[in-house]
């Protein structure tokens, strides 16, 4: 990298970006989610696993099978989301290894070790779950990423049959800056960082 950002691109990264949790009747085209998806596939990963798998949940048929799993603090303003964005993680990520690490026999790392399976697939697809809400905020898009959902009934109705498993929820949209809540404190740097 040759430069840094300027302050008006880093504040709508980190400074300014808001959680969100009212949207405006905006839609999210197609081509957006995959535009954001070009991004976020250029995000590190150990070994290049690149666990994490989005389905991005649009129809009202998809809603529908989401709602239930939902908290019932967090429905309205999820199912009011234009986009909301299950973040899961493949545990048979190591599968896809001859391909995405192909100099040496990665798969052979992952296959039969569980222990290592769910470190890696729970710590690098945290990381992309990140990544997205970067390249979402990059691409002029608001996140409302949560918990407070069933994640067993979300892998039931969306995951049956597979090895994916969710994650997290995002909820994706242009969110009403004018029903933001105050923002919450956070940690200064003595309180988080030590440099040795």
């Amino acid at each position: 990298m040759s430069h840094a950002l300027n302050a008006a691109a880093l504040d709508q990264l980190f400074g300014a970006a808001r959680t969100h949790n009212v949207w405006l009747d905006k839609p999210v085209s197609d081509e957006l989610l995959h535009a954001i998806y070009e991004q976020v596939k250029w995000g590190p990963t150990a070994a290049n696993t690149t666990p994490a798998r989005f389905v991005f949940v649009k129809s009202p048929e998809a809603k529908a099978k989401l709602a239930p799993a939902l908290d019932e603090g967090n429905r309205a303003k999820t199912l009011q989301a234009p986009v909301n964005v299950i973040v899961a993680t493949d545990f048979a990520f190591y599968e896809q290894l001859p391909k995405l690490f192909p100099h040496t026999d990665a798969r052979s790392w992952f296959a039969g070790n569980q222990p290592l399976i769910e470190t890696a697939a729970v710590r690098n697809g945290n990381l992309q779950g990140g990544y997205f809400i970067l390249a979402a905020r990059a691409m002029g898009l608001d996140c409302g990423p949560m918990s407070g959902f069933n994640n067993a009934m979300v892998d039931e109705a969306f995951f049956q049959g597979t090895t994916w498993k969710s994650n997290f929820l995002i909820n994706l949209g242009y969110g009403d800056a004018e029903k933001l809540f105050p923002r919450n404190p956070r940690l200064d740097f003595d309180e988080a960082c030590r440099i040795l």
